[in-house]
């Protein structure tokens, strides 16, 4: 058979491809992936970090098993040229946290049987460090006394360890900061170091030049189109005369995005180049979208399925006054809330809000109806402090469930605490006054690091509002939470509250205000309103005083995934005051947490260790010692 021209071009096309396909294949950039990579002889570095740093990288693996997942998209390889430029990179790395001497000794590059990827492992050396043995501050003694030791100490440079150069950087900034909050705005700070004669004993020196002392000057608004002048300014903690303060420009730049009006906030001195002792000071806004709509459809293991509306007006009617609606239908809950707040009312700090509603809950005994209004005056000290007082008028309804309506044992309890027996419901008008007080310390609202924040709420019925209940509230929510390193957080909640009926006599409480526990915000082991006193036929029926704690340990395994492992303990009494460290209902358990910029979405499971004897759960005993939660936002 005779091969021309046009027979031949196909088969050395097919083989030009395959050479260089085989080539690529051959080639170790791109086609060798790196399965681990390991250090020897790192004791003074996070290894996590030193890996974060290098442009080689191991392929995902599942945590703590850590097997490789192949169907993972990332795909890192082998590039010999990236690896020697990680070399550098190391020395560098290490020079930057104090340890000039640090080097690679060796490294071992082992390629698998299959030829497809690579075990790295380096050894290295890391010298000795060069330690901080002085921090001097020259020139700073126009700071009050207590300001310059408070700045000594919380200079990041503690005596005896390596120099670190972002430490170093940090504490500049922070040095100069501090002379920017105390009138001097045009301060600058030169920092010197001194290796000393073995060239591992650092002194750090930072000398200040204060320059002139300055107040705030005239300000000048820019970029308000429909948000007035006036609004602006009244929110502005920087006034005209004032002590130069970078802290209060700052506080003004929070409180004017807390409005939520605004997509950015700027508030800068102007010409700083001619240092004036009257600082020009502009404020300057982009503004957002006033009205928003926000809606969804969801699945909770506790509300299944659930709908949710939201309209919200940030400059309704002009003045930053706010308006809101808000419509929710699921099994558990369902209603429609409007909301309306006038900030600025007669000062800057102070606020009035009002709320009206109706409001469905649905308990495994009893349904419950509430409809009124609510009135309140908030005065936020700061922006982590603030404190409400507020009047409540409401008309309560609650009625047997349906499923249990042929219950007699049921029936009988709720009369004794307050069902009309004729009527199979409870119903009346509450007229309450109550304070609540807040203070927060936390880094974040959605998913806090470190900080801590505590709640009190008091509240008495029938003793000034005319209704037809009498009773006095009080309750308590505290929370601290404490960082381990960089990827763990230890968060911890307590909760206790009481409800004291006038007389002792129960039917002075209404159902609605009932305590229960159990569900994805509480004791896990259990569903949402499983624990709480039981009936006499075993269905959870709310109390009068509660108790909880948990304790989670939060840890952030790779990217946006984390985990939890957990610990809730908690009960609720019939009777006021009935709190007993030795009846608390106990469960443990584990989660997963993925993080969203709405809050991280999280399922647990919880396992109880000891029993609600009794309990009954959609009309039977409860069998299962396990509860599945799934939501959104952290547990607390």
């Amino acid at each position: 058979m005779r091969w021309g021209m046009r027979q031949i071009r196909p088969v050395l096309f097919l083989l030009v491809f395959a050479c260089a396909f085989a080539t690529a294949a051959c080639n170790e950039d791109g086609t060798v992936r790196v399965h681990s990579l390991e250090f020897s002889g790192v004791k003074s570095i996070d290894v996590s970090v030193l890996k974060s740093v290098l442009a080689t990288k191991e392929n995902a693996k599942i945590p703590i098993v850590g097997f490789s997942l192949p169907w993972s998209r990332s795909r890192n390889y082998f590039d010999r040229s990236r690896f020697d430029a990680d070399l550098q990179r190391i020395r560098a790395f290490y020079a930057d946290r104090g340890f000039p001497d640090a080097r690679v000794v060796s490294f071992d590059v082992n390629l698998n049987d299959k030829q497809d990827a690579v075990d790295v492992k380096l050894t290295i050396d890391e010298g000795a460090p060069v330690q901080v043995v002085a921090v001097t501050l020259v020139g700073f003694e126009v700071l009050p006394a207590g300001r310059l030791a408070d700045l000594q100490k919380r200079l990041p440079l503690p005596l005896g360890k390596p120099r670190d150069r972002q430490a170093v950087v940090t504490a500049h900034e922070a040095a100069v900061n501090e002379l920017r909050d105390h009138g001097y705005p045009y301060a600058r700070v030169i920092t010197t170091e001194d290796d000393g004669a073995s060239g591992k004993d650092a002194t750090v020196t930072f000398t200040a030049e204060p320059g002139v002392l300055a107040r705030f000057g005239e300000i000048a608004i820019a970029g308000n189109n429909s948000v007035g002048d006036d609004v602006i300014r009244r929110q502005l903690t920087i006034k005209p005369g004032n002590l130069y303060r970078r802290s209060v420009m700052q506080d003004t730049q929070r409180r004017l995005y807390s409005m939520e009006l605004f997509q950015f906030v700027n508030v800068e001195a102007l010409n700083p180049e001619d240092q004036r002792p009257d600082v020009p000071m502009r404020v300057t806004v982009a503004e957002g979208r006033h009205q928003r709509v926000n809606g969804g459809i969801g699945y909770g293991t506790e509300e299944r399925g659930r709908v949710d509306g939201e309209y919200r007006h940030v400059n309704f009617l002009g003045g930053a006054r706010s308006f809101g609606s808000r419509a929710r239908w699921s099994s558990r809950d369902r209603g429609v809330r409007l909301d309306l707040n006038q900030p600025y009312f007669f000062h800057p700090k102070l606020s009035l809000g009002g709320e009206g509603q109706r409001w469905y809950t649905y308990t495994p005994a009893y349904n419950s109806v509430v409809t009124g209004a609510r009135l309140s005056l908030t005065r936020r000290a700061s922006a982590r402090f603030s404190w409400t007082v507020f009047t409540a008028s409401e008309q309560n309804e609650s009625s047997i469930a349906q499923n249990v309506l042929d219950d007699p044992l049921l029936y009988n309890d709720l009369v004794a605490l307050g069902l009309d027996p004729t009527t199979g419901k409870q119903a009346g008008t509450l007229g309450t006054v109550g304070f609540d007080l807040q203070r927060s310390t936390t880094d974040s609202v959605l998913d806090a690091r470190r900080g801590y924040q505590f709640g009190v709420h008091l509240e008495n019925a029938g003793a000034v509002l005319p209704g037809s209940f009498n009773y006095t509230a009080m309750s308590g929510d505290a929370r601290l939470f404490v960082p381990v390193g960089r990827y763990i957080v230890v968060a911890n909640r307590l909760q206790v509250g009481t409800i004291r009926a006038a007389d002792d006599d129960p039917t002075q409480v209404p159902f609605a205000k009932k305590y229960f526990l159990g569900g994805a915000t509480s004791v896990r082991g259990w569903g949402r309103f499983e624990v709480s006193p039981l009936s006499s036929s075993g269905l959870p029926i709310g109390g009068n005083s509660l108790m909880a704690l948990s304790s989670e340990v939060r840890a952030r395994l790779k990217g946006n995934l984390g985990g939890v492992l957990f610990i809730d303990s908690g009960n609720v009494w019939m009777d006021d005051g009935g709190f007993s460290a030795t009846d608390l209902k106990t469960s443990v358990g584990m989660g997963l947490r993925y993080a969203t910029p709405v809050g991280p979405i999280r399922i647990d499971v919880g396992r109880q260790l000891n029993r609600i004897d009794g309990l009954i759960v959609r009309g039977q005993p409860e069998a299962r010692r396990w509860r599945i939660h799934f939501s959104i936002g952290q547990a607390f």
